[in-house]
């Protein structure tokens, strides 16, 4: 008899039939179907998004015949959440497909373009059926490399928080307060830079800055954690602050002042986020095994280095051969060719957060590998543009990447570029 809930199949399936579950996910529920090899529909249900659901469908699974030795695949539309977690444990594969792969394959069971929760759990379960060789498991990374691109990812997001509200902070000041941005916008960290933050605090508008004295500034800085040049810099301040210049009227100036102090606040906060954040990726990411191999690369150092760990995982198995890390982080390119016409181009399907961190690399190696320098500079005497050089450095330090991660070595110069002319 069937529970609640459940719609099974009358004929109950062998031991030696294989079978594949879908899942469509959604916030508050997530619909399930099993399918057997011959791709007849074993089970259907519907169970919530908490620890109920999560019992109900490891039981469904148990009951068509999953164990550790033998595990029932999943395929997904996601590669997160506590629904992930659960059923990626032991040996168990599961698979993220992406969303407009199951659009395709969903159109392959239906002309008429119809859509419902339950025909997509169908057709994820088909995937797997018919095409699960063509599909990349989620890899078996460690909780560590898991815990590292939690904190790497979050990190990166808190710089680019951080700078998003700098700018909206350096947008109003160019309308009031152009003093400001003179002060602080020309020097390494600009608006985000304690004594910045400290200074315009204490005056957020021009009329509050021009009657600032040479020791209120002096303890403004020194409150900023600043030691050197307090006393050079703050007579620069005090001059520019009472230079004469076109000015808001003054309830206008006010009322942008106090929209300063909100954006300050915020300010704050995203750079107290990002130094912890930037702290813990650092501690994180020196226990791990395959750090000292990552830092002994030029231009790598601890964030940049955890956010490739946070992307590629420590799973070494993850990819078959070097190629396939290239293509997922996107330095590969891509051709498309049809009759007469051929095309080579970069790749647009890609890890973009690794891409990201791959441009980064390969502009840091500049200024700390030679080698590295002299294949940018290579590329570029064959008529590649910046990014394409940059592009086509980073996929050579992938493959050189690879080869140290199999064979658990660090880092040679000589060997990845050859001798120095």
């Amino acid at each position: 008899m069937a529970r609640p809930g459940f719609t099974h199949n009358t004929a109950r399936m062998e031991d030696a039939v294989k079978v594949f579950c879908g899942i469509d996910w959604s916030e508050h529920h997530h619909d399930v179907a099993l399918v057997d090899d011959t791709g007849t529909p074993l089970a259907q249900c519907r169970i919530t998004d908490d620890a109920t659901g999560y019992t109900q469908l490891l039981s469904l699974l148990t009951e068509y015949g999953d164990s550790p030795a033998h595990p029932i695949p999943v395929a997904i539309e996601t590669s997160r959440g506590l629904l992930v977690a659960a059923l990626h444990n032991g040996h168990r594969q599961v698979f993220a497909i992406n969303p407009l792969a199951v659009a395709r394959y969903r159109d392959r069971h239906t002309v008429s373009r119809t859509k419902s929760d339950r025909a997509d759990a169908l057709a994820l379960a088909h995937i797997l059926r018919t095409d699960m060789h063509r599909h990349r498991p989620l890899p078996d990374d460690s909780d560590q490399a898991k815990a590292i691109t939690v904190l790497a990812r979050a990190q990166q997001d808190a710089v680019w928080n951080r700078q998003q509200i700098a700018n909206q902070a350096r947008s109003l000041l160019r309308e009031y307060y152009p003093a400001a941005l003179e002060a602080f916008q020309s020097r390494k960290g600009g608006l985000t830079r304690p004594d910045a933050r400290q200074v315009l605090t204490m005056a957020p508008t021009p009329a509050q800055a021009a009657r600032l004295t040479l020791a209120q500034l002096r303890r403004a800085l020194t409150r900023a954690g600043r030691s050197r040049n307090i006393d050079t810099d703050a007579h620069q301040l005090h001059a520019l602050f009472r230079t004469s210049r076109p000015r808001q009227p003054a309830p206008v100036e006010h009322a942008m002042g106090r929209q300063l102090l909100a954006l300050l606040t915020q300010l704050d906060a995203a750079c107290q986020a990002t130094d912890d954040l930037t702290t813990a990726v650092d501690e994180h990411l020196r226990t791990h095994p395959d750090a000292q191999i990552l830092l002994s690369f030029p231009g790598l150092g601890p964030q940049l280095a955890a956010r490739i760990l946070a992307e590629m995982g420590d799973d070494h198995t993850r990819f078959c051969d070097a190629r396939g890390l290239k293509a997922y982080a996107g330095s590969a390119p891509i051709t498309r060719s049809s009759g007469k016409k051929r095309y080579v181009g970069r790749r647009h399907i890609k890890n973009d957060r690794l891409c990201h961190a791959g441009h980064l690399w390969a502009f840091a190696s500049l200024s700390a590998s030679p080698g590295a320098k002299a294949h940018y500079q290579r590329r570029r005497d064959h008529g590649d543009w910046h990014a394409a050089a940059q592009r086509h450095l980073f996929n050579r330090f992938l493959g050189q990447l690879y080869h140290c991660l199999q064979t658990r070595q660090p880092y040679n110069e000589e060997q990845a570029f050859g001798p120095t002319p």
